[in-house]
């Protein structure tokens, strides 16, 4: 698990989605479907925000799913992401105990 993480948040855009989702009402705009924190952001505007094409931002979001840092939800034909904290939360104790 940790070096999931590890490579997971070696990327600065990866850092980025990270950041975003932890509060995601003040860097995406309302979804018509699933709410933004309940549900998550859906990955077409993380692509967006990011500048880059959705299949780049899939394979950064996946990544992040893989090392259990978001939790993906489908909503209709969409993927939803948000933060696991509890995850998140390890890998920083984890980091800690082993600097």
């Amino acid at each position: 698990m940790m070096i999931d993480g590890l490579k997971a948040i070696s990327n600065e855009r990866r850092l980025e989605i990270l950041a975003w989702l932890k509060d995601p009402r003040a860097h995406f705009r309302e979804q018509m479907w699933g709410d933004l924190v309940d549900d998550g952001v859906c990955g077409l505007f993380i692509a967006e925000k990011l500048g880059v094409s959705q299949p780049t931002a899939s394979q950064h979001l996946n990544l992040l799913v893989n090392a259990n840092l978001l939790i993906p939800k489908r909503i209709k034909q969409w993927t939803f992401y948000r933060r696991n904290e509890e995850a998140i939360g390890h890998l920083k104790r984890a980091i800690a105990d082993d600097l």
